[in-house]
């Protein structure tokens, strides 16, 4: 017998939906052999995952509060993997906004009104991931460079970025010594719901980008353009289309996306600039697959962040119950990627078994 792979040249809607249903089945099997491997109960270690994070009003106000930026990267990431270009540097432009809108915050806001605070940091903070985002789609289009490699290694250089300025130049002098900056004005500080983290501001920000970008990729010149690169990047090249201008404005948005999530996460949770692990909890790096789950797909993006904030906040539950560890989250998440990518692959491909004469 042989196992022969051939290109699929359509895959419809109801066959992407089983496949996806799928292999987020086959990855919570897998996760369920994980846990009977520690001797847990699988059914019901996911149940209490789910019932943590959407069982409660608290469970859903936190999931809702993580899904935010999980969200809004991963329909930035869902944009610039539909142009093949493959961004892990998430994390680092979310720091990168987060920097601008710290400095925008601590020096134009306590003369500013509430609403042009606001403005004026999300600004900055889309226009400080936007250039870092575009660092790597130089390096890519000009010098040939891996983008995987570079906007992997720009994370750290973005981590040492802000692990400088709370220990160095912008220490708060009201922190007694703490590495962390000032605290921002009261005008800059966004408005939550009570008793949550919530804020209302970033929740109709969140569905507006994701809505907007789905728009942007699948009724927009620039979004067909975006999926010829990705499709066929010579044919598009044959085509006219600016190669250049194309990745460096996809990668700017993408960017630029990411650093709303900084700026929320500073002016809604934190309220001061404080080492890189406060400011993101891995959210560059879990929208990943966020953006996988949602067939890269902006819109799709929001049933997916929702999902993934739950197994997040979820997993904080079962390691206060069962004494699990904290990677037992990133296994949960791994496995559900890896799973997706072996979906993805039978979307695109068709495997035949033929017999020998």
């Amino acid at each position: 017998m042989k196992i022969k792979v051939f290109p699929r040249e359509y895959a419809g809607g109801p066959f992407n939906a089983l496949v996806l249903l799928l292999s987020l089945l086959a990855g919570l099997v897998a996760v369920g052999v994980v846990f009977a491997l520690k001797e847990i109960n699988p059914f019901f270690a996911i149940f209490s995952i789910f019932k943590g994070s959407f069982g409660s009003w608290f469970g859903i106000k936190e999931t809702i509060t993580k899904a935010i930026p999980l969200i809004l990267i991963g329909a930035g990431l869902a944009l610039a993997y539909r142009a093949k270009f493959w961004n892990i540097g998430a994390e680092s432009q979310l720091l990168l906004g987060a920097i601008f809108a710290t400095w925008v915050g601590l020096n134009w806001g306590p003369s500013l009104p509430g609403w042009a605070a606001y403005l004026l940091m999300f600004l900055a903070g889309f226009i400080g991931g936007a250039l870092w985002g575009m660092i790597p789609a130089v390096l890519k289009i000009h010098f040939g460079i891996n983008e995987v490699i570079s906007t992997l290694m720009l994370n750290y250089i973005a981590a040492e970025i802000v692990k400088f300025l709370v220990v160095g130049p912008w220490k708060g002098e009201t922190k007694y010594g703490y590495p962390y900056t000032d605290d921002l004005p009261d005008q800059a500080i966004l408005w939550l719901f009570p008793y949550s983290r919530v804020s209302p501001l970033l929740v109709v920000l969140t569905v507006f980008v994701a809505l907007f970008l789905c728009y942007l990729v699948f009724r927009s010149r620039f979004g067909y353009e975006i999926r010829v690169i990705g499709e066929n990047a010579e044919a598009a090249r044959y085509a006219g289309i600016d190669f250049f201008k194309t990745l460096l404005l996809v990668m700017a948005i993408s960017g630029g996306v990411a650093g709303l999530a900084g700026v929320g996460e500073l002016a809604a949770i934190h309220h001061h600039l404080s080492y890189p692990e406060t400011i993101s909890a891995g959210y560059g790096f879990t929208a990943i697959i966020v953006a996988w789950l949602g067939r890269l797909n902006p819109a799709y993006t929001i049933l997916s962040g929702l999902f993934f904030a739950g197994i997040v906040v979820g997993g904080d539950a079962i390691q206060m119950t069962m004494g699990l560890p904290a990677a037992t989250v990133q296994v949960f998440n791994g496995l559900i990627l890896t799973f997706l990518i072996m979906g993805d692959f039978f979307v695109h491909h068709r495997v035949t078994i033929q017999r020998e004469a």
